[in-house]
């Protein structure tokens, strides 16, 4: 067992039955509970908690491997692939989630790097039959669940290893703060590659709830025609981007059953949720990187005042988890003190699948528990809330002075006449660095409105060069800016 598990059963009693703690053994504990409740939610069909049960041993049944480690997963959106994810739990084997659409070399990459010994497809799960028995629960607490690729700074994805156990803990830390359950619909938006797939699927199964998963053209239409489909299936919960959100910001009106709208992966902005704000809707800013478990920070920002940059805070640790802000020697400072975010507890994944250099960001302390160094700066609140700050790698220097991007960025977002604003720094011939701004205007917005807001609130050499504007901001998959998809303003090198 994990340093950092020691005290954490690796069972759940349930009516005196034990129950792993692992995901294929709570969503089955939900099956039993309620086996005729809508499980899965789709434009033509729907299929109960006992139904969708019954879909894993189908797609289980017809393993060709036996006791498999690693399976990969190549599906589109849909009953089958949530099934299929079950399927390979239940076996006790780890999936590796990826969007058909991805280039084939990077399939191929992924595949081949975790040693995937089986890939199932939406071929795979053509003609499937019933099957003649219920199939044995092989996982285990301690097991792997599952393994995302992220970005590595060596240009090739790293696999982060996620266990059982630790998606369980954030499953019960989501029920704890946003009690959901039977009658709630969780819209499943994001894609299979990213750590809000995750959140959107298993606190949604292994508490009971609903998962409702638009067809492929509604997910990429219209911000309208996904509304539309929110209001027809009665979704209560949305998990996105701060982006999403701001496009829902911009809309007269949003679908009554929406209780609930969680952002992450990105900064949120006040700007963001003004219109959104006084709704009757709880608003959820979160932080965590995926190698500690999707979120190991909550914080409401429907009832809170930003801060003095326009952004909120990332809140308070999640159950199971304790997070903080330790300087370079890894000693925790004193609270308002600038430092590097750290995670403890049921949270911190396994590490990396090989031994890629990041690896060292994962630290096990002389006292056997593991933390995690995410890299990010922050401080702690008075009223014990963390604020994050910026990445610790993006600071750049601009005629010998350290500049933030980032923070020029939050600057830029508090303009009036600026609806989004993103800030990047990019380097000339001789390898100094220049700032780029790159706005949607609002009508009526000119330049010199801009750069006189800028004026009053920044130094001389924080004053982006350059300016470019949009009518969108490029986004990847994963929601964040798409860097690469930005036109650079080329400049000469100065003396």
């Amino acid at each position: 067992m994990k340093p950092d598990a020691i005290m954490k059963p690796d069972v759940m009693t349930d009516s005196d039955v034990m129950i792993k703690r692992t995901i294929y053994s709570r969503f089955r504990q939900m099956a039993g509970k309620f086996p005729e409740s809508p499980a899965i939610i789709e434009e033509d069909r729907s299929l109960t908690y006992s139904q969708l049960d019954a879909l894993s041993d189908s797609i289980l049944a017809k393993f060709q491997v036996q006791r498999p480690k690693y399976v990969g997963v190549v599906m589109h959106h849909g009953a089958e692939q949530i099934a299929a994810m079950l399927a390979v739990l239940k076996s006790g084997a780890a999936y590796i989630p990826a969007e058909p659409s991805l280039p084939q070399e990077r399939i191929k990459y992924m595949m081949e790097t975790a040693g995937a010994e089986l890939i199932i497809t939406d071929s795979y799960c053509r003609d499937l039959k019933p099957s003649q028995q219920s199939l044995s629960d092989r996982s285990e607490p301690d097991g792997v669940a599952y393994v995302l690729y992220t970005s590595g700074t060596s240009g090739k994805p790293k696999g982060v290893v996620v266990e059982n156990h630790s998606v369980v803990n954030y499953a019960e830390a989501f029920h704890e703060e946003f009690n959901n359950g039977p009658g709630d619909v969780m819209l499943q938006y994001s894609v299979c590659s990213f750590d809000i797939f995750v959140e959107e699927v298993f606190t949604t199964l292994l508490n009971g709830a609903a998962l409702c998963i638009p067809s492929h053209s509604v997910h990429n239409g219209s911000l309208k025609g996904l509304m539309e489909f929110v209001r027809r299936h009665g979704v209560t919960i949305i998990d996105g981007f701060p982006y999403l959100l701001a496009e829902m910001n911009k809309l007269p009106d949003i679908p009554e059953s929406i209780k609930l709208i969680i952002s992450g992966g990105d900064v949120i902005r006040a700007s963001y949720i003004s219109s959104l704000h006084g709704r009757g809707v709880k608003i959820y800013n979160t932080y965590g990187p995926s190698e500690t478990t999707v979120c190991s920070n909550y914080f409401r920002v429907d009832n809170a005042e930003p801060l003095a940059d326009g952004t909120f805070p990332v809140g308070k640790a999640v159950r199971g988890v304790t997070v903080k802000i330790m300087d370079k020697g890894l000693n925790e400072v004193v609270k308002g003190r600038t430092g590097e975010i750290c995670i403890f507890g049921e949270g911190v994944s396994r590490g990396y699948l090989g031994n890629p250099p990041e690896q060292k960001n994962f630290v096990t302390l002389p006292d056997g528990r593991r933390m995690y160094r995410s890299g990010d700066l922050g401080y702690e609140l008075p009223d014990g809330n963390i604020a994050f700050l910026h990445r610790r790698d993006e600071q750049v220097m601009i005629l010998g002075k350290r500049v933030e991007p980032e923070e020029v960025e939050n600057v830029l977002n508090t303009c009036p006449c600026v609806e989004r604003g993103v800030v990047r720094a990019f380097t000339d011939d001789n390898g100094l660095h220049y700032l780029t701004a790159y706005i949607i205007p609002a009508e009526g917005c000119k330049l010199g409105d801009v750069r006189e807001w800028l004026t009053a609130r920044l130094t001389d050499f924080m004053i982006p060069e350059y300016f470019v504007k949009m009518k969108d901001i490029p986004l990847t998959r994963r929601g964040k800016v798409d860097v690469d998809a930005l036109p650079v303003v080329m400049k000469e090198g100065g003396v």
